[in-house]
């Protein structure tokens, strides 16, 4: 089996698009090299990765298993090319940093831009995805910094966690105003939107509510914070939400008070264990440090247990 590199980017973009007009758009080449590409890969690799169904590509289980694998060699390759045009361009460096959704809309692009005002040749590489494949990238040197829910995966990894207090988020005018701080006694019953039952908050609210012998009535289960909120706009029950999709959120249609017990949300800054950051990684972790405790309860220092 001889698979080349182009045949792999190939897949990838289309499994990052969805289309072949997509992946032709994103690799500058045409559809029916695209298309070509993909045809080559299956007949190497002798697998069907795509199901064709009126004109559009469903990827098949073996197309998931494959582009788990595929993802960080491609990214890799992508920013090892980076790095060549910033040395050819005299660019004093390149910020590397992943963080996942929740921070991704408004916190980070708030604090890449305060950084790079005084650096205006500054190249920034930054990238939102699920906390497990930023572990993944930074274990591999893919990108130096990341911001990741916990727990940590792996133990070349070190990281600073710091744990942010939940807010019990409810549309405009509900009954619910009229409490100074809202429990599993007043929220037993009411219908609540929530993350996945894989996420730390859905665990950690459950436990609170079995703990008060009260019962919690979940109704949506979504995978981004910004959905939470979104449904809360909607009437469609409360959510317990980050500070950050919370504070930085510039729509009317809801109201805040504190959740007790709390529930809190566990993130950690990351690095490789064992390789250097560079200079501007370092001055952005310096940065980015006190802002994310600014909106922490608690905070502490470690290194992956082995």
């Amino acid at each position: 089996m001889s698979l080349r590199f182009r045949q792999l980017q190939a897949f990838h973009a289309i499994m990052e698009t969805g289309t072949v007009t997509g992946a032709a758009s994103v690799l500058g080449i045409s559809q029916p090299g695209i298309s070509n590409l993909l045809s080559q890969l299956e007949r190497e690799a002798r697998l069907s990765l795509f199901e064709r169904n009126k004109g559009r590509l469903l990827p098949t289980p073996e197309a998931e298993l494959l582009f788990r694998e595929v993802d960080t060699v491609v990214r890799g390759l992508d920013h090892v090319a980076q790095v060549v045009t910033d040395l050819q361009n005299k660019h004093p460096g390149q910020l590397q940093v992943a963080a996942p959704y929740l921070l991704s809309f408004r916190f980070m692009p708030r604090e890449i831009t305060r950084f790079a005002a005084s650096r205006p040749n500054l190249s920034v590489s930054f990238q939102s995805q699920y906390s497990s494949k930023i572990q993944e990238w930074v274990n591999s040197g893919l990108f130096e910094i990341g911001i990741v829910e916990t727990p940590i995966l792996h133990e070349t990894l070190n990281f600073q966690v710091f744990q942010f207090e939940t807010l019990a988020t409810f549309a405009k005018g509900s009954h619910l105003a009229q409490h100074d701080v809202l429990t599993p006694e007043l929220l037993e019953n009411e219908p609540f939107i929530v993350m996945g039952p894989e996420h730390q908050t859905y665990h950690r609210t459950r436990d609170i509510f079995q703990a008060a012998g009260r019962v919690w009535r979940t109704q949506v289960h979504t995978h981004l914070s910004e959905n939470l909120l979104s449904f809360v706009k909607q009437g469609m029950g409360v959510a317990l939400i980050d500070p950050f999709t919370v504070n930085f959120d510039d729509e009317s249609g809801y109201e805040t008070r504190p959740f007790r017990p709390a529930v809190t949300l566990d993130l950690a800054i990351i690095t490789a264990k064992g390789r250097p950051l560079s200079a501007i990684a370092q001055e952005f972790l310096e940065q980015l440090t006190p802002s994310i405790a600014s909106y922490a309860t608690h905070s502490e220092t470690g290194a992956a247990a082995s």
